[in-house]
């Protein structure tokens, strides 16, 4: 293989505690209800604003209530993006095995583009990523497959030399819609009766697994 595209949140990154709190600090000072870390695995996965709208009640799901609340949940995050944040195990060993190979790496995310390029620079800024692509004006959301169909024009690789790497069934239907081999990663946010349903074509339960499909 020529490439691999990581998810980054889930994938790569366990950001849940720090989406967690900038969320139930949102919440809190609105006075509505908070939630476990446990319930914001099912909430995260297709953007900021789609976060805050499974956050709260269903009666305040207006759109100009929820764009408030994003907002102020935005102002919060980026000043506490990895105060709880951490890579999973194995995931800098495996980046720096696949850097070594010649392997591209590049990142596909539903995360605004510059908490994106901030996590990856803090995290891991021994690795160079072939692209790094978050949400923004011209990039919709994940499973639109425009984003992957950038970076492969990016790194010059083929549908057949590259390898789509996420956690939930978003990355699933993104891989599909792009033409890829989905891999699941039982690590992240979401079952591997999900990523299984929504055309998982391998499941791995550590990052060093990756090698063997190459």
């Amino acid at each position: 293989m020529k490439l691999v595209i990581f998810d980054l949140d889930g994938t790569l990154l366990n950001t849940i505690g720090d989406l967690a709190v900038a969320c139930n600090d949102v919440l809190r000072r609105y006075n509505l209800p908070e939630h476990k870390i446990e319930e914001y695995y099912t909430f995260v996965g297709n953007g900021i604003p789609k976060l805050i709208e499974r956050s709260v009640p269903e009666q305040d799901r207006t759109p100009e209530y929820v764009e408030k609340l994003k907002l102020e949940f935005m102002d919060y995050y980026k000043s506490h993006l990895h105060d709880e944040t951490f890579p999973y195990e194995g995931i800098n060993e495996l980046l720096a095995e696949l850097q070594k190979r010649e392997v591209m790496i590049a990142v596909a995310s539903n995360k605004f583009q510059a908490g994106v390029e901030t996590l990856l620079d803090y995290f891991f800024p021994s690795i160079n990523f072939v692209a790094r692509f978050g949400l923004s004006e011209e990039v919709p959301a994940k499973p639109n497959p425009l984003m992957v169909s950038r970076i492969l024009a990016i790194a010059n690789a083929t549908k057949e030399e590259t390898l789509y790497v996420g956690d939930s069934n978003v990355d699933m239907v993104t891989a599909i819609n792009s033409g890829l081999k989905p891999i699941g990663v039982s690590w992240g946010f979401r079952s591997k009766e999900e990523l299984v349903s929504n055309g998982a074509w391998k499941i791995v339960d550590k990052p060093e697994e990756i090698l063997d499909l190459l």
